[in-house]
C-alpha cells in the first residue's frame, strides 16, 4: 500500500476516535446531569440543556460509509487543512477536520482559492475506505478530476447521498446564499437542485442556528413520503438532525386524510388564487346584526341593547380591519362595555368588564351576529351548496368554474371526502399557523397557488423553492416561478437556473429532451457532464412478450451495480408486481414496501427519485393515463443516472420518434 494513503487512513482513524471521544463526553454529561441546577426554578433550564445535549449526541454520530473528510487544502507554509462533513477537534480543542460550511472551507470549492497552494481530493470505496487521492496544483489549469468524476458516477443503493465532496462552484453559490434571500431554483433533471437545497439547509443551520431556532425551526416539504424517505439520510450525514420532513398535506391537513383526487377542471379552479377571495367573501358574509334587541339579565336587573346599538357596534368592529377571530372577541368586549356604561349611569357599577364579557346573553348574541369560524365547516358549506357558492363567487368565478367545484352534499363535515386541494382551502381560514424559520419546498412545480399561500403564512423569514417546470403534472400547477414568488409574498426573491446535469448521462437526457418543445418550450435543453457507453437502450416487443422482455431487462440490470427502478403507469403496477413475484424476483413496490435493490415504481410516485438503472415500461400507457402524460413520461425517463431501458409494444409517443431540431 502507498505510504501516503496509509498515512491518510491512519489520520482518518485518529479523527474517528476523536469524534467518538467528543460524543462520549456529551453523552456522559447527559447521563450525569452535569451543569444542571437543583432548584425548582431550574426545571426549564435543565430540560432545555438535556434536549440540546441529546441533539448534539445525534449530530456527532459517525455515519457508516460517510468519510469524515473528503478534501485537504495545502498552504505555502506547509499548513494542512482537512475539509469534512463535520468539525472534529483533538483533546486540546485544536481543529483536526474543518466543517465544510466554515468560512475557511470555501477555498476547497472556489475556482481560484486565495492562499492555497494544493487542493487534494480523496477517493473511497463503497464502504467508505480511503483508497486514492488526487492533488490539484492551484497554479496550473486542471481540466478535469478523475476522482471527482468517479464520485459523481459512483453507483448508488438505497437513499440519496450527500454531494458535499462534489459541489460545483455554481451550486455552492446557491448553497451559501444568505438566509434572508428567498431562492427559487429551476433545475433540469440531474442538475443537483435537491442536493443544493438540502446542503443550503445544512449551511443555514450552521451559520444561523440560533436565529432559525427562534424562528420556529426548519422543514423540508416534499411531494410524497417515498421522496422524503429517499432523502432522509442526507442531512444526518452532514450532522444535522433537527429538520422536520413533511408533505404539503401533512403540513396543512390537521390530521385530515386525503381520500379523493379532484378532476382536472375542479383542480384548476380550487388551486387558483382567486379562491382566496371567494372564501373570504363567504366567511365575512356570515356576519349579520340581530333583528331584535339583546337583554342582559344581571344583578337582578335587565339591561337592554337596542338593534341600532348592535348594528353600530358590528359596523365599528368591521371598520377596524381586524382578523375574523379577533373581531369576535372585540365585538364581545364592546357589547360588555355598553352594558357596563348603562350600569354606571344607573349608579350600579359593581360588575367588571371581564364579568360581563363572559355573560351568557352577550356570548349568545355574538355567536348569532358573528358566528365562530370552523374552517372545515365553512369550506364544506361552500363546496356543497350551489347558492352559497354563487353568492361568494359572483364576479370571480364563471358559472362553469362554479359547477366544476361543487360536490354532492355529504351527510356531515366528518363524512366529507377531502382532496389535497381542499386542505389548502381550509387552511386559508386558519389564523396564525405555527411559523418556521426556513422552508425548503422540493418538486414545487406541482403545487397550486393556494398551496403556496399556505406555505407563505408559515414562513417567518425565507425559503428555498426547487423544481422543474418541465416536470409539472398537476392540473393546478403554477406556470412560472415569478408567479410562485408572488404567491409566497416574496416578489423580490431570486430565480436561479441550473442547466448542467451531473448525474444523468447525455444520451439519456438528450432522448428525454425531445419532449421539451411539447411540454416546456421556454426551457433550454440541459447539458450533461457525463457520457456513458450504452446508456440508452430501446426495445420494441409485442404485448405477448412484454412480461418476458421486462424480466430479461431486470435480470440484466441486476447483474450490474447499483439500484434498479422499474417505472410504469400506475394501472400497470399490479400486473408487473405479480409477474416479478411469479418469476422469483425480489423487489419492493414504491410506497408500500421497504427498500430493495429492484424497486417497482408507479410513475406518479417517481418524481424526485433516482436509480442507477431505470427500465420504463410502455411510454404510451404513461402518456395516455392523464392530461399531462408527456410531462409524466419526462419524469420517468430522467430518473436514470447510469442507463435507461425503454420497453414498448405500442408505438412510442410521437416526440420520441423524432430527433430534436437543432437550435
Amino acid at each position: 500500500m502507498d505510504a501516503e494513503i496509509r498515512a491518510e487512513r491512519d489520520y482518518m482513524d485518529v479523527c474517528r476516535a476523536q469524534l467518538a471521544r467528543m460524543r462520549a463526553e456529551v453523552s456522559t454529561m447527559l447521563e450525569t446531569g452535569a451543569g444542571e441546577g437543583e432548584a425548582v426554578a431550574d426545571k426549564y433550564f435543565n430540560h432545555v440543556l438535556r434536549q440540546f445535549r441529546i441533539q448534539v449526541v445525534e449530530e456527532l454520530s459517525d455515519v457508516e460509509g460517510a468519510p469524515l473528510f473528503f478534501g485537504r487544502l495545502g498552504y505555502p507554509n506547509a499548513d494542512l487543512v482537512y475539509i469534512g462533513r463535520r468539525g472534529v477537534r483533538d483533546d486540546d480543542g485544536e481543529p483536526m477536520v474543518i466543517d465544510w460550511r466554515a468560512p475557511v472551507a470555501r477555498a476547497f470549492y472556489e475556482a481560484e482559492p486565495v492562499g492555497v497552494q494544493v487542493r487534494r481530493r480523496y477517493g473511497f470505496d463503497r464502504d467508505g475506505v480511503l483508497t486514492a487521492f488526487e492533488d490539484e496544483p492551484i497554479d496550473r489549469d486542471v481540466k478535469s478530476s478523475r476522482l471527482l468524476a468517479a464520485e459523481i458516477e459512483r453507483p448508488r443503493k438505497g437513499p440519496m447521498r450527500d454531494i458535499v465532496a462534489t459541489i460545483q462552484p455554481e451550486q455552492m453559490s446557491l448553497v451559501r446564499a444568505p438566509m434572508d434571500r428567498t431562492l427559487c431554483i429551476q433545475g433540469a433533471p440531474g442538475t443537483g437542485k435537491t442536493a443544493v437545497g438540502l446542503h443550503r439547509l445544512a449551511y443555514l443551520l450552521y451559520s444561523e442556528r440560533e436565529r432559525l431556532r427562534k424562528g420556529g425551526g426548519v422543514a423540508v416539504i416534499g411531494p410524497n413520503r417515498s421522496f422524503l424517505a429517499y432523502i432522509r439520510n442526507v442531512l444526518p450525514a452532514l450532522g444535522e438532525v433537527a429538520v422536520s420532513r413533511t408533505t404539503i398535506d401533512e403540513l396543512i391537513g390537521a390530521d385530515r386524510k386525503v381520500e379523493r383526487v379532484d378532476e382536472p377542471a375542479a383542480a384548476r379552479v380550487k388551486g387558483d388564487a382567486r379562491m382566496a377571495e371567494v372564501i373570504r367573501r363567504h366567511l365575512w358574509s356570515r356576519i349579520q346584526p340581530l333583528d331584535e334587541p339583546v337583554e342582559v339579565k344581571h344583578q337582578h336587573r335587565t339591561w337592554r341593547l337596542s338593534r341600532e346599538e348592535l348594528a353600530e357596534e358590528v359596523d365599528g368592529v368591521l371598520g377596524r380591519g381586524v382578523d375574523y377571530d379577533a373581531g369576535r372577541e372585540l365585538l364581545a368586549q364592546r357589547l360588555a362595555h355598553l352594558v357596563l356604561r348603562q350600569m354606571e349611569r344607573a349608579g350600579n357599577p359593581s360588575s367588571t368588564l371581564l364579568q360581563l364579557r363572559r355573560h351568557k346573553a352577550i356570548n349568545q348574541a355574538v355567536g348569532k351576529m358573528w358566528p365562530a369560524a370552523d374552517p372545515a365547516r365553512i369550506v364544506f358549506d361552500l363546496l356543497t351548496d350551489q347558492a352559497l357558492l354563487a353568492r361568494a363567487a359572483d364576479g370571480i368565478l364563471s358559472a362553469d368554474e362554479q359547477r366544476a367545484i361543487v360536490v354532492p352534499k355529504s351527510r356531515s363535515v366528518k363524512a366529507m371526502r377531502w382532496s389535497s386541494l381542499d386542505l389548502a382551502l381550509i387552511d386559508e381560514l386558519v389564523e396564525r399557523p405555527g411559523k418556521l424559520g426556513h422552508v425548503m419546498v422540493d418538486e414545487a412545480q406541482d403545487l397550486s397557488p393556494m398551496q403556496f399561500r399556505a406555505i407563505s403564512r408559515r414562513m417567518a423569514s425565507s425559503c428555498t423553492v426547487l423544481g422543474d417546470l418541465a416536470q409539472a403534472t398537476s392540473p393546478a400547477a403554477v406556470r412560472d416561478w415569478a408567479e410562485v414568488l408572488t404567491h409566497l409574498d416574496r416578489p423580490d426573491g431570486h430565480i436561479e437556473e441550473l442547466t448542467r446535469g451531473y448525474r444523468v448521462p447525455a444520451q439519456v437526457i438528450d432522448f428525454a429532451a425531445r419532449l421539451l418543445p411539447h411540454i416546456a418550450p421556454e426551457l433550454s435543453s440541459p447539458a450533461s457532464f457525463r457520457q456513458a457507453d450504452d446508456a440508452l437502450r430501446i426495445v420494441e416487443t409485442t404485448q405477448e412478450s412484454m412480461v418476458a422482455a421486462t424480466i430479461d431487462a431486470c435480470v440484466v440490470a441486476l447483474a450490474g451495480e447499483g439500484s434498479v427502478g422499474l417505472i410504469a403507469a400506475d394501472a400497470d403496477v399490479p400486473e408487473l408486481h405479480l409477474a416479478l413475484s411469479d418469476n422469483g424476483m425480489k423487489h419492493a413496490v414504491l410506497g408500500v414496501d421497504d427498500d430493495a435493490r429492484l424497486t417497482l415504481a408507479p410513475v406518479s410516485l417517481s418524481k424526485g427519485l433516482e436509480f442507477d438503472t431505470v427500465i420504463v415500461i410502455e411510454p404510451a400507457s404513461i402518456v395516455g393515463a392523464e392530461q399531462r402524460g408527456l410531462q409524466r413520461l419526462y419524469v420517468a425517463l430522467t430518473r436514470a443516472v447510469s442507463s435507461l431501458h425503454v420497453i414498448h409494444a405500442s408505438r412510442l409517443p410521437e416526440p420520441l420518434m423524432r430527433e430534436p431540431a437543432m437550435t
